[in-house]
């Protein structure tokens, strides 16, 4: 059944500084009536610092991390980052974690990416545990005991010395793969779906089902929130919108990660293009980015984006309606926003 959807602005990873215009935009997402901003982080600016510094010129929006890197720090600074922003927003911030990728784990923070799956529910559980403040936090788990055993021998079990604005901060995870969505719907609050299409939602329901269904599910499908980053073009020109977008995907499905090992690129490949993605792959690491993203289907790019005409755009959105999504996310200028809100809202 159709419903309404929110929109959020995703702010996106910075290129050589801040975004050009980005407190302005902000400024006119609240004004819209924009449900949320979001920043990013992967290994240049953090996305905490950003939401702190533009977020203060709110008042109504909620304020997202998607995502801040598991691996990048301990679960209690993040869970000291995440009471301290809550309290500054007055309850406003959604704490967005995710694993990354073996490439930025292992080669810029320098820690192992084994068992992501194990390491995200002991991390997103010693979080709850420090909000909650029940008592001292220890933990047993293997990747973050506390306190550390064969160390100096002067650790003892704390507990936060502030009290949080909010003790069930809502936590969303960015997930791809099957395990990692279920996971997310077992414990979290709000999925961060990067590559969704409605015309494959099958293919997410069935992990989210699972994990609403376990023992002890944080939450139910009712209650539960799907934030999906859908490009956004208008144009009267439909190819040149898909082709605008070629470099973008061809980077995610050809570029990330290395072959075989691309979180990314799994995700066309289950909703049945495995022939295509193999091939941009090897053309995309061998250095041919052109070709790469000139093999990527256009009807694929059409189901994970919002292009073309705005009455095409409009018709397409009823698919994103009856979807389990939420919330889109979207990136651009004021203007961006302005025929966001059209579209969307109005």
């Amino acid at each position: 059944m159709a419903r309404a959807l929110k929109l959020g602005l995703n702010t996106g990873y910075w290129a050589g500084g801040p975004p050009p215009g980005i407190a302005e935009t902000i400024a006119e997402a609240e004004r819209l009536g924009f449900d949320s901003i979001w920043t990013a982080e992967a290994y240049g600016s953090d996305c905490l610092t950003p939401l702190a510094w533009w977020g203060a010129s709110t008042d109504r929006i909620r304020l997202g991390t998607a995502i801040v890197q598991m691996s990048a720090r301990q679960p209690a600074a993040t869970a000291m980052a995440a009471m301290t922003m809550d309290h500054l927003c007055g309850g406003r911030f959604i704490l967005g974690l995710g694993v990354s990728g073996p490439q930025v784990v292992e080669g810029w923070y320098g820690r192992p990416f084994a068992k992501p799956l194990a390491r995200s529910r002991e991390y997103i559980g010693i979080l709850r545990d420090i909000w909650a403040r029940r008592g001292p936090v220890t933990n047993d788990g293997p990747h973050y005991p506390l306190p550390l055993r064969d160390g100096s021998g002067f650790a003892k079990p704390l507990k936060a010395s502030i009290h949080p604005l909010r003790e069930d901060i809502p936590i969303f995870l960015g997930a791809e793969g099957p395990k990692n969505i279920a996971m997310c719907a077992e414990l979290c609050d709000g999925w961060l779906a990067m590559l969704f299409s409605p015309v494959h939602q099958e293919l997410y329901l069935e992990p989210l089902r699972e994990g609403w269904g376990r023992e002890g599910a944080r939450r139910s499908q009712d209650d539960f929130e799907v934030a999906a980053t859908v490009p956004l073009i208008v144009s009267d020109d439909l190819e040149s919108a898909v082709d605008a977008l070629r470099p973008f995907y061809a980077l995610y499905f050809g570029g990330m990660g290395a072959k075989g090992a691309n979180f990314h690129a799994n995700v066309p490949i289950r909703m049945g293009y495995e022939k295509e993605i193999l091939e941009i792959q090897d053309l995309y690491l061998g250095g041919n980015k052109d070709d790469a993203a000139a093999k990527i289907p256009g009807e694929l790019i059409e189901q994970l984006s919002l292009i073309g005409p705005t009455a095409k755009i409009r018709e397409d959105l009823e698919k994103w309606r009856e979807s389990i999504v939420t919330t889109l996310l979207v990136a651009g200028d004021a203007q961006t926003l302005r025929t966001a809100a059209d579209l969307v809202l109005g």
